[in-house]
């Protein structure tokens, strides 16, 4: 059973975005959240707790605990390794994490995301869900609402089934509702009838979703929603978006089974999507999606 989540925290607007996304999930999913910052070294030698680069990481590892709500169980940790990203992923394995949160790259446009270079090894190599903060959201978000509504981009490729799933149990640890979005946006070579597309992919879609509906355990509803659209972009920003909502998406048909591999269209929907999205790999762990009760 996976029992927390791990934020990579630097003491940047970015750290403080993804640790605001992660109290707002271990508080919904009453998880314990483990704050981390990964520090250079992890080689043959033992971590020198006194250097000033450990001293340092613990001093902004408090200023960021005093930001935690008083009911939300944390831990603060430096974790030494030369990669950012594999001390979080290491870390993640050996805290149980349902999640790894991380932040957007600086300069991203406020309320949208923009892919640093953690974030982007995460996403092409992490066996633990990845969940991204838009940029700005330390500052738009009540981390003490309960999380209204999330939603899943449905398709029909390899890991449908573990997306459908983990979306299905973070709304019930959650008590958000689940809607399943059909993204029917192809993106085709000059010359192909548009009219055609459209009706091809609107069968497509409206397959894709009855499909979907007819696989959720028994006493789950979802509402059902198609976007249309000639590109990605286009569809997702027909999409309205409730405050405080999350998006699912799942790996690339790429992605080896259990890890990440962020495809083509989940890349194109992080320019457009202003709501905290989380990338699932194609085969579950184990039960990350759980309630976490």
């Amino acid at each position: 059973m996976t029992t927390s989540i791990v934020v990579g925290y630097t003491a940047t607007e970015t750290g403080a975005d993804a640790l605001a996304l992660g109290v707002r999930l271990a508080r919904a999913t009453r998880r314990h959240l483990h704050v981390l910052i990964v520090v250079p070294g992890g080689g043959d030698s033992a971590p020198d707790h006194e250097s000033p680069i450990h001293g340092q990481a613990k001093q902004w590892l408090d200023a960021a605990a005093a930001m935690i709500p008083a009911d939300v169980a944390h831990t603060a940790h430096a974790r030494e390794n030369d990669s950012f990203a594999e001390g979080l992923v290491l870390a993640g394995e050996q805290l149980d994490a349902a999640l790894i949160v991380v932040g957007a790259a600086n300069g991203a446009t406020i309320g949208l995301h923009r892919m640093g270079s953690v974030a982007q090894a995460l996403l092409h190599s992490s066996p633990i869900p990845v969940a991204l903060a838009p940029a700005g959201f330390a500052h738009s978000a009540d981390v003490q609402a309960p999380i209204p509504r999330i939603t899943a981009a449905i398709g029909n490729r390899p890991g449908a089934d573990a997306l459908l799933e983990a979306a299905v149990g973070l709304s019930a640890a959650t008590a958000a509702t689940l809607r399943l979005v059909s993204l029917v946006a192809f993106d085709v070579p000059r010359g192909f009838d548009p009219q055609a597309i459209r009706l091809v992919s609107g069968a497509h879609g409206e397959d894709v979703l009855a499909r979907a509906e007819m696989e959720l355990p028994a006493g789950v509803r979802a509402e059902l929603e198609r976007a249309p659209g000639d590109t990605v972009e286009e569809a997702v920003a027909r999409l309205e978006w409730l405050p405080g909502e999350l998006i699912l998406v799942g790996s690339s048909r790429l992605a080896q089974p259990r890890r990440l591999f962020l495809g083509s269209t989940a890349a194109k929907m992080l320019d457009v999507i202003p709501v905290p999205m989380i990338v699932v790999p194609r085969t579950r762990l184990d039960d990350s999606a759980d309630s976490g009760s």
